[in-house]
């Protein structure tokens, strides 16, 4: 409202302008007939009409070249309800926001430890000559990828002089290769085959917490890498601990498919102690700090609201909030630091 009655009080004070001017350039001096006055004939009427439709446009134009549809026109009128950010689907999408539903969630109480990924000891197997006999032909190399049944090796018996397959017990990638062409089979292993579609992460209970500990509990396993994570549970505590750093093993069984977790790498983890259910809860990265106080921006019908809110427990992940939403309200779970740093654009213009 207020641009409109500016560009309208522009527009009559301009025009009033060039009426007065236009009267004085081509009207005749006092006691002079109109034949007489100079710029009568060098101002015709074309050119007076051709600078009063200039003037006009120049006038009705908002912000001098920028159109109603331009982008900084759009900006002005989405923020000018105070405290509103809009923005469009395409801009949501380029920023990478993610909109989620207010909802109850479990607050966990949790205690960190420290581990590490180690083969599932179950699913490895040793791979023998089943007479012994001269090694003919080796198929496969450490690293390699098998099926259950597969050829690794072709062996020639020494008592029978035939050649037979050694065969994969398992599923899996072959991790070690003792056998080379020519070579006598003996008793040894032959093939090591490791299946890592599930792991083991064996952590580290130091003794002031091992009576928190126990089979069957809930852990969240978090990867050097913090965007791998991972849910498994207790499988063992076992029942010797080490000498080296007064430590005990709980050993956790992870599902591993996509072969994220690798072996020998270390991990921190969070097992659940308890779980608490709050009727209304939000994701931790929701949350911003805006005038010293935590606000969650959320989504109505004039844009993206800065919305004051007052949170309770906490476990690092999801928060519960006692004031300032309600369930099933739409906020920005993700990116909100996005509209943070608009909303700080927006009060410095306001600022001017």
């Amino acid at each position: 409202m207020k641009t409109l009655t500016r560009y309208c009080t522009t527009f009559w004070l301009h025009l009033i302008i060039l009426t007065t001017s236009l009267s004085c350039i081509t009207s005749p001096a006092y006691g002079e007939s109109a034949g007489s006055s100079p710029l009568y004939h060098l101002v015709p009427r074309w050119l007076t009409l051709l600078i009063l439709v200039i003037t006009l446009v120049w006038v009705v134009n908002p912000a001098h070249g920028e159109s109603p549809g331009s982008d900084s026109y759009e900006q002005e009128e989405a923020h000018s309800e105070e405290g509103h950010i809009a923005l469009t689907p395409e801009q949501i999408k380029h920023a990478g926001i993610a909109i989620e539903r207010v909802a109850s969630a479990s607050i966990r109480e949790t205690l960190p430890l420290y581990g590490q990924i180690v083969p599932n000891a179950e699913r490895e197997h040793t791979v023998s000559a089943r007479f012994p006999g001269v090694i003919k032909n080796v198929a496969k190399q450490i690293g390699d990828a098998v099926q259950e049944g597969e050829t690794l090796a072709a062996v020639e018996s020494n008592e029978s002089l035939k050649s037979y397959p050694v065969l994969a017990s398992l599923s899996g990638v072959v991790t070690q290769r003792n056998a080379n062409v020519g070579e006598q089979t003996g008793d040894r292993a032959l093939f090591v085959i490791g299946d890592y579609s599930t792991v083991w992460v064996d952590l580290s209970v130091f003794p002031a917490d091992l009576s928190k500990v126990r089979v069957g509990q809930s852990v969240r396993i978090v990867n050097r890498d913090p965007s791998i994570t991972g849910e498994g549970r207790i499988i063992t505590v076992l029942p010797v601990g080490s000498s080296t750093n007064q430590t005990t093993t709980a050993r956790v069984l992870l599902d591993n498919p996509d072969h994220r977790w690798v072996p020998g790498h270390f991990v921190t983890a969070e097992v659940v102690l308890s779980e608490t259910e709050v009727p209304t809860a939000i994701r931790d990265e929701a949350i911003q700090i805006v005038e010293e106080q935590p606000v969650v921006f959320v989504e109505g019908d004039e844009g993206f609201e800065a919305r004051p809110v007052t949170l309770g427990r906490s476990d690092g992940q999801v928060s519960e909030v006692l004031k300032g939403l309600q369930v099933g309200e739409a906020y920005v779970s993700t990116n909100s630091f996005t509209l943070k740093s608009e909303l700080g654009k927006e009060d410095a213009e306001h600022g001017h």
